[in-house]
């Protein structure tokens, strides 16, 4: 099957037939070249901890993986990487990304949060993509990498060129690396020369047993903290308010008590999850999944959002149930190559969810103008138009 036969439009009647005909289907990938798409629960969990299934692009078949190409200086980054390097740079990561971190960074989110909502005014109608659940997530990441305000609307125009491509502008997203490339090379050496209270600043600085990050290292994590920062906040915050307006009896349920949230956010993320598809894989020697074999070097798709409305796993998995256990989703991934930034994801959604509902009793969906990206990596709203 080709892998975008119907899946940007009903990804979930789609998924729903590959899940009740097969574990395991040969497809046609984005960029035309044959791949496996795995599409339940078990399986795609037992895939995303597989130390057999690689990301770096040098264990594909000659010929058969195309992808978006990246300079070296953007694509040393974890999603491309195997252990040991993986382990080393994720150690790295880890002594300056801590939990301590995304903590202190819940006030300045909610700040941030007020404030966009108080250029809303207290009544009217808004995209509220545009005017929140976009604006949000960059301007926290932008904080956290220490990027002055004046270049994050550009950094936003790039993400966006490259989450989702403008067909009848084919050259943007090769415009967004080159100009993502020459940024960061500048906002490297200028952390260097003046640290920052800053993530940035401190991946320059740490260290391990005198071990520290390489110049392309640095700057692949950089784009990647960004690039995935902002592209998984932006979709979990809008998908999570549409979710919510599409079914008032959780809507209400969540007005009368905000103490719901956090668990309310899992259901979210598996309910409507920001992406169709994780990394794509490549075996290291032949592997079985659900019993097919799939040879080594072919590329390998799984799908989170397949797996997390498998109704082995998630009993009647198509509703909205606040009050579900969601725990176990994949909609962040598993295993080594869990998401380093969804503890930032969560709060961030929390804080949209919480301001946004304190601050309008009366939030409504408006009629039309409803849009999904036309992307498979990036399960989102281009638009949400609502009435408060």
């Amino acid at each position: 099957m080709d892998l975008a036969d119907g899946l940007l439009d009903h990804p979930y009647d789609v998924y729903r037939r590959l899940r009740d005909s097969a574990p395991v289907h040969r497809i046609t990938s984005p960029d035309g070249a044959p791949a496996w798409l795995v599409t339940r629960y078990d399986d795609v969990r037992e895939a995303l901890a597989d130390p057999r299934l690689a990301l770096d692009k040098r264990h594909a078949s000659a010929g058969t993986y195309k992808g978006f190409p990246l300079p070296l200086a953007l694509d040393a980054n974890l999603l491309n990487m195997d252990p040991p390097d993986h382990t080393r740079v994720r150690r790295l990561v880890g002594r300056a990304f801590t939990p301590r971190r995304v903590q202190r960074l819940r006030a300045p989110i909610r700040r941030t949060a007020d404030s966009l909502l108080d250029a809303l005014g207290p009544h009217g109608s808004a995209d509220l993509v545009a005017a929140y659940a976009a604006p949000l997530p960059i301007t926290v990441i932008c904080d956290l990498l220490g990027i002055p305000d004046e270049h994050r609307f550009d950094f936003r125009v790039w993400t966006d060129s490259l989450v989702a491509p403008d067909p009848a502008r084919p050259e943007a997203g090769k415009e967004a690396v080159a100009a993502m490339l020459g940024y960061f090379t500048r906002l490297l050496r200028d952390k260097r020369a003046e640290p920052g209270d800053d993530l940035l600043s401190d991946l320059i600085a740490v260290r391990d047993d005198g071990d520290r990050l390489g110049e392309d290292e640095l700057m692949s994590l950089a784009f990647l903290i960004l690039f995935a920062g902002y592209e998984n906040a932006v979709q979990l915050i809008g998908n999570s308010v549409l979710a919510l307006l599409s079914h008032p009896d959780q809507l209400a349920a969540l007005r009368r008590d905000l103490g719901l949230l956090p668990g309310a956010v899992e259901e979210f993320a598996r309910y409507e999850g920001p992406a169709l598809l994780a990394i794509r894989r490549f075996p290291v020697e032949d592997v079985t999944i659900g019993g097919v074999t799939v040879p080594a070097g072919e590329t390998v798709w799984v799908s989170p959002a397949a797996a997390n409305r498998d109704p082995a796993r998630f009993p009647d998995p198509d509703r909205l149930d606040l009050g579900r256990d969601a725990g176990g989703h994949l909609a962040l991934g598993h295993g080594i190559h869990y998401c380093l930034g969804a503890p930032l994801a969560r709060a961030e959604t929390e804080i949209a969810l919480t301001a946004l509902l304190e601050r309008f009793p009366d939030l409504a969906l408006a009629d039309g103008g409803l849009r999904w990206r036309r992307s498979l990596r990036a399960r989102g709203l281009v638009a949400l138009p609502v009435t408060y």
